[in-house]
């Protein structure tokens, strides 16, 4: 009995201790050291602050908070936190007795404040999700300092993931930069030579500059070496960043070019369908983009929990949207003006003032805006300030999907045989049996929907207002123009070509006057090929 009464009072005593540990104030390991800075000026807490950063322990993080949240202070040269009513030792987490009227808060400035991110970020650095590192590790190495040293060599010793590791390689070459040994300033060069950024380039050149004048000027790196490879990775730095921007302007000549697809699909559809220049096209486009803002709305506020997949159910919404538009256009005007172009250009244009105002009636005169998705925003960053938007990323893969529906329906369809049949020779098409009056108006509902289509994807990328669809009227006349009436093949090659040429051009005079010489290339051209850049065929062709 004697050895089962000694274990009992053994595990008594030992859930007394336990308890009693669990009562007590948790007792810090921080050295008073780091943060008796906190008593000095602002410039020793701030140096206290980076200590702390790279300790990374929770006590440490304990004081950062308190500070943060407006709990530090000092009191008879101690830095003590407020504990509610209690003042507790900010090292050793002791309750102390002193008043609360005797602790003098810290002050923090914007100074302080950068000094508690960059050690919230440091804190970040162990955290188990590898975008959170990376997220700390990119605020860290905008502000290396020196003290923060020990903290990336660690980081880089344990750290697994080679996004942030490179990061962190970069943040602490730029603190060896200005070490004292060449050997090191080498080995930084060589590892900020791999960046992409403008700034580590500007870093780089200042090596490169001479001290003084005359016989007397100096560099400012001493050491040879370094010096041929700061002019290496500045040369290696310079083609990432042109590869990056050359990127960057095609893909928004693409995104651009595929708005322009999708407005001028359809009107290359009903232009070599029925010949009639429609004016109102653009208006197509806006009545679409007002399809999708409705639908957002109604997800809005009867499925607010399926809010991010609005876009694909506004997708039937603004073709049909548009075609009923289309339908009603030519049913009601169009049909009773084929075979004259002038009257039919200046009733679609009419027409096109008359859905404008019908937009601002309706939905008021001021432009309206549309969130993106969560899953469309975003980006990739290709270099710093070259960014591929996801928004546009989605834009151009739905611009290929609606070319490909348009190409099936074309190829593969009796209506698409139809349509090809019209577009060729009207007379004979209907002299073997194709109704053509009804051809003319499901043409011209296809190509108005496909219109709505491109509102859609613009609403992505603009505001949604009444006359949002007449900056695109004249530049889908001339993909049309430019690529063959009536041909889809050349209307793809159109738009992207003159998307991806106008980018090139803005960036280098301008959007004004890259739109000028975009027009008079296009002059130029047709002169030269009146047929634009596929042949016409049948009736067209011959008249």
């Amino acid at each position: 009995m004697e050895p089962a009464m000694n274990r009992l009072l053994m595990r008594l005593a030992l859930l007394f201790a336990t308890l009693a540990a669990l009562s007590s104030p948790a007792r810090a390991a921080l050295d008073p050291a780091l943060v008796a800075g906190f008593a000095g000026d602002f410039s020793s807490r701030i140096s206290a602050i980076e200590a702390l950063g790279v300790d990374g322990s929770e006590d440490a993080r304990r004081v950062v908070n308190a500070l943060e949240a407006g709990n530090l202070g000092v009191a008879a040269d101690k830095v003590v936190i407020l504990d509610g009513e209690t003042v507790r030792d900010a090292a050793s987490g002791e309750a102390l007795e002193i008043a609360l009227a005797d602790v003098d808060a810290i002050t923090v400035n914007n100074r302080v404040r950068r000094s508690i991110a960059t050690a919230n970020a440091a804190f970040e650095l162990v955290s188990p999700d590898a975008a959170t590192r990376l997220a700390s590790a990119n605020v860290l190495i905008e502000n290396a300092s020196e003290a923060l040293l020990p903290l990336f060599e660690r980081t880089l010793a344990s750290e697994q993931d080679e996004a942030v590791r490179s990061v962190i390689s970069r943040a602490a070459a730029r603190i060896n930069l200005s070490s004292a040994d060449a050997a090191k300033r080498l080995k930084a060069v060589e590892a900020l030579g791999e960046s992409s950024d403008p700034a580590v380039k500007n870093m780089l050149a200042a090596l490169l500059e001479k001290q003084g004048e005359g016989k007397q000027a100096t560099w400012v790196e001493p050491d040879a070496r370094v010096r041929a490879a700061a002019e290496s990775a500045i040369s290696a730095i310079d083609g990432r960043i042109a590869t990056a921007q050359t990127i960057g302007t095609v893909f928004s000549g693409l995104s651009l070019g595929s708005i322009l697809l999708l407005a001028a699909l359809g009107l290359a559809i009903t232009y070599g369908v029925m010949g009639i220049i429609n004016m109102a096209h653009g208006e197509l486009l806006m009545v679409g983009a007002y399809a999708t803002f409705m639908v957002q709305g109604l997800f809005r506020n009867y499925f607010p929990a399926y809010v991010d997949w609005y876009v694909v159910a506004a997708v039937p919404a603004a073709f049909f949207a548009a075609a009923l538009v289309g339908i009603a256009m030519e049913r009601l005007v169009l049909r009773h003006l084929y075979g004259r172009p002038l009257e039919s250009l200046l009733a679609t244009w009419g027409l096109s003032l008359v859905l404008i105002q019908a937009a601002r009636v309706i939905f008021g005169p001021q432009n309206l805006e549309l969130a993106n998705p969560s899953w469309m925003s975003g980006g990739i960053e290709l270099a710093a300030g070259v960014v591929l938007p996801f928004n546009r990323i989605v834009i151009i893969g739905f611009a290929g999907f609606v070319l490909v529906l348009i190409w099936l329906m074309m190829q593969k369809t009796r209506l698409g045989m139809f349509v090809r049949a019209v577009t060729q020779n009207r007379p004979m098409a209907g002299c073997v049996g194709v109704p053509t009056a009804r051809v003319d108006t499901l043409a011209f509902a296809i190509g108005s929907g496909v219109a709505g289509l491109g509102g859609l994807a613009l609403s992505q990328i603009a505001n949604v207002g009444p006359a949002m669809g007449t900056g695109y009227i004249v530049d889908a006349f001339m993909v049309v123009v430019l690529g063959g009436v009536g041909q889809l093949a050349g209307a793809v090659w159109a738009a992207l070509g003159l998307g991806i040429v106008a980018k090139f051009l803005e960036g280098w005079a301008g959007a004004v006057i890259a739109k000028i010489l975009v027009l008079v290339f296009i002059i130029i051209f047709i002169q030269k090929r009146p047929q634009g850049i596929f042949a016409l065929k049948g009736r067209f062709a011959d008249s």
